[in-house]
């Protein structure tokens, strides 16, 4: 007798059915139990359940507590503002904090733009206070994992070492290959996409058929894969190969990133660097660099965000502002401008009210609520939580653990063999300090000959926290 389960799979149910399914004449099929779960999904859930999206009322209800929270907190960082300005004697009750009036619809902006290098009043400062409170920017919560990573994270730096040094992405990285560094930063859209543009209109001298218009538009938004099929298919060219060990990869990659602007290349490695940098554009988060780009753009135009906003205005009165998100650290740097600025002209503008004002107040972030709840209890310890993978006493008890299952096997005799203790301990330390070994490494360690197999064939794993310690 066989026993199948059968499923018959719906968008709002699931029906099923068990049964012993005969396999001789001497037995009898029969349906051990049935029935069907239905799915009790609202007409937008199976919309959306049907085009794949795996949107559930419970993802809405969460998204939708955590806007209101953020209003709450909105609401309450104004209040607080109010009360701090109205006892310090900046505003009144009855101080009018907006717009009112015949032609005042950016008179709020002009005032913030104008505060970042000119006197205003004490209650026009307060409205330009109650702005920046209302929109405080792009908080990452992104951290580095050592110094050195933690230097290149700083975009800003690099754009303008970039800039300063009329240098390419691929050539500031080139230069980093080049003196011995292992991380790569991260680095502008803009940044990126004028080193496609750069390549492209040198290498267009030599390829003018190839590289027009056409092709050009039809790479943009493209990843990696999508970009060589197009290469392919519009034109008929494959991109170079690249191959060998990891570091040798990366530095021809960049060295052709850097000879690219310098000299003729082959139109098969123009299409690798071209791939590869329209890649980097698309694995770019479109949001994040258009925030890292007004950013930049702050920077090198000496603005403020006020500045900033109200410049486009002037320039086009239909300019949408409603999704310019600028990061923090842009609204901070304006705060500081702004209030250096007027506490020159106001004596009430104390240095402890702007401590108060800018830390508590307006740019206050609670710290995140602490995950440590969720961490697992030891299996062996009851009263003591697991420790995390990284754990260097974690990484010892793997090593020690896989080492005391580790045995050969000889393939032609079948002799099995293990370690003497002697020989374990020696290994236990080899890979505490280098990291994973391969079979062939260990077997090379232990003196044995191509002749014995290990039961780790893919050999076995070091401390790997040691090893990052290291690099």
């Amino acid at each position: 007798m066989k026993k199948i389960l059968g499923l018959d799979l719906g968008t709002t149910s699931i029906g099923w059915a068990l049964i012993n399914e005969a396999e001789n004449k001497n037995e009898k099929s029969e349906i051990i139990k049935l029935g069907v779960r239905v799915n009790p999904l609202s007409i937008d859930e199976k919309t959306n359940f049907d085009k794949g999206k795996p949107i559930t009322t419970n993802t809405e209800r969460t998204l939708n507590r955590g806007a209101r929270r953020n209003l709450q907190r909105f609401k309450l960082r104004r209040q607080n503002l109010f009360e701090i300005l109205l006892q310090n004697n900046i505003i009144e009750k009855k101080t009018a904090l907006t717009e009112t009036g015949k032609s005042t619809t950016y008179e709020t902006l002009e005032l913030r733009a104008k505060s970042a290098n000119q006197k205003i009043g004490l209650e026009e400062l307060a409205r330009v206070l109650f702005s920046i409170n209302k929109k405080r920017g792009y908080r990452s919560s992104r951290k580095a994992k050592n110094e050195e990573e933690g230097n290149l994270i700083d975009g800003m730096s690099i754009a303008k070492e970039l800039y300063e040094n009329n240098l390419t992405v691929g050539q500031y990285v080139y230069n980093l290959l080049n003196k011995g560094k292992k991380y790569i930063p991260d680095f502008y859209r803009s940044d990126l996409l004028s080193e496609f543009d750069e390549i492209w209109n040198f290498q267009k001298q030599f390829y003018l058929d190839i590289l027009d218009n056409e092709l050009y538009d039809k790479l943009e938004g493209q990843g990696l894969q999508n970009s060589r099929k197009r290469f392919l298919a519009i034109k008929g060219i494959y991109t170079a190969e690249n191959k060998g060990k990891r570091d040798a990869i990366k530095l021809q990659h960049y060295k052709w990133r850097t000879e690219a602007l310098q000299k003729q290349l082959k139109i098969e490695e123009v299409a690798y660097v071209l791939v590869e940098i329209n890649n980097n554009l698309n694995k770019s988060s479109g949001y994040l660099g258009a925030i890292s780009d007004r950013s930049k753009e702050l920077y090198f135009k000496e603005e403020t965000v006020g500045q900033n906003l109200y410049r486009q205005i002037r320039e086009n009165r239909h300019t949408s502002l409603r999704n310019q998100v600028f990061y923090r650290q842009d609204y901070l740097d304006e705060f500081e401008k702004i209030w250096e600025i007027q506490a020159k002209f106001h004596q009430k503008l104390t240095a402890k009210l702007k401590e108060e004002i800018r830390d508590v107040i307006i740019f206050y972030q609670r710290k995140l609520k602490s995950q440590k709840h969720l961490i697992s209890n030891c299996q062996f310890e009851n009263n003591h939580k697991a420790v995390p993978k990284s754990s260097p006493l974690f990484q010892e008890f793997k090593i020690w653990q896989n080492l005391n299952n580790l045995e050969f096997k000889n393939t032609k005799t079948k002799v099995v063999k293990v370690l003497d203790d002697d020989l374990r301990i020696s290994l236990f330390e080899e890979l505490n300090l280098r990291g994973s070994l391969s079979e062939k490494e260990v077997l090379k360690f232990c003196d044995l000959n191509s002749t014995w197999k290990s039961n780790y064939t893919k050999g076995l794993e070091g401390n790997n926290t040691n090893k990052a310690s290291i690099v």
